[in-house]
């Protein structure tokens, strides 16, 4: 170790005198200050710290995904650095448990002092929904403004360049389109799979037949049969599914989609599992933020009921409207649709399982 190196300080290595110094209350400048909003200052403090920590992380993902070919190790490495972005998303959450410490009537004896300050005008969070995906034709304004206007100079430049650049959503639709198992060597998993769809669902109607159920029973649950047999008629349709994101309905695209089913179904063949925990943690990722969101809506209700939000919005009105419309990765969470049991999976071929494993020959030297 360099003298240089053995020589820092605890203190100057983490900049504590800058980070402790960090916290003025407005509320102290006049003759009573507000016990409370110490606390306030700090928890929002330390949510920005973890949004750069996110922000790194999803920054080195984004740029393992951008490279034409991903081997096993990046996988593990994307997989185990959106790990550590899950389980900050669930610190986010907690903290809101120590927030909630502090009373309606705690807050309003600062919240005047806040005004026009918001959360909203956090620019690192922005800056992490635009990189997931959450462009701004996908999102819910508020006051008629684009959210960008909550920011000037380098930031307002910075977000808008981020809006042009390709997304976190727009690289893992692109790897999973690259994915190559769809047709291998004659095997069209596509096919396999549709006839597979068709044999379990004729068997579910004869069992129904069969049944000791009422006529009246029978029909309705065959009914039932035939409107999921309409779901899947629709993903057998390119075409269909074209129509379904024109329309707004879906995202992801026809090969990608597919490719994840095709994860989701084989997932337990080796060099399917670390891509099938990373669409899980996608998914993880989006509920992680939604469930912020609400705990968020919730705490507004208890803080200020009905109130406008500091920085001019409808409050929990507008935090309830993003929960569900600013999720990115639903389409991945819904391959669960399209999933069918073990005994009417297609058995796949020898060759194409040995693609799928790890085999290694022992030579002898």
């Amino acid at each position: 170790m360099s003298k240089k190196n053995s020589s820092v300080h605890y203190n100057e290595y983490l900049d504590l005198d800058k980070i402790l110094d960090a916290q003025t209350p407005l509320s102290k400048a006049g003759n009573n200050e507000a016990h409370e909003e110490m606390l306030f200052i700090i928890i929002h403090q330390t949510y920005e710290l973890w949004f750069k920590q996110i922000i790194h992380e999803i920054d080195s993902v984004m740029a393992l995904l951008s490279r034409q070919k991903m081997d096993e190790e990046n996988v593990g490495l994307v997989v185990g650095r959106f790990d550590r972005v899950n389980k900050i998303l669930e610190v986010l959450v907690k903290q809101l448990d120590i927030l909630e410490t502090m009373t309606a009537l705690d807050f309003l004896d600062f919240r005047n002092y806040l005004s026009p300050a918001s959360g909203f005008q956090s620019h690192q969070f922005r800056k992490i929904e635009v990189m997931l995906g959450l462009k701004i034709n996908k999102r819910h304004q508020f006051g008629g403004c684009p959210y960008h206007d909550q920011f000037t100079g380098e930031k307002k430049e910075e977000i808008l360049e981020i809006e042009k650049d390709t997304s976190l959503f727009t690289l893992v639709e692109k790897w999973l389109e690259r994915i190559p198992f769809l047709n291998m060597e004659g095997y069209d998993f596509i096919d396999q799979y549709k006839s597979s769809v068709v044999e379990m669902l004729k068997n579910e109607i004869a069992v129904i037949n069969s049944s000791i159920l009422s006529d009246s029973d029978k029909t309705i649950r065959i009914k039932m049969i035939e409107e999921n047999r309409k779901y899947f008629d629709n993903i057998f349709d390119e075409k269909n599914h074209l129509k379904s994101i024109e329309d707004g309905l879906t995202k992801l695209s026809y090969k990608a989609t597919m490719s994840a089913l095709l994860i989701n179904l084989y997932r337990e063949q080796p060099i399917l599992q670390l891509p099938y925990k990373f669409l899980r943690q996608l998914v993880e990722t989006d509920h992680k933020i939604s469930l912020w969101r609400f705990r968020h809506v919730q705490m507004v209700e208890k803080m200020l009921g009905q109130k406008i939000g500091t920085g001019g919005s409808s409050g929990q009105g507008y935090l309830k409207k993003t929960v569900d419309q600013h999720r990115l990765f639903e389409d991945i969470a819904n391959i669960a649709t399209l999933m069918i049991s073990r005994e009417y999976l297609p058995e796949l071929p020898k060759n194409i399982k040995q693609k799928l494993s790890f085999n290694f020959t022992n030579k002898k030297i």
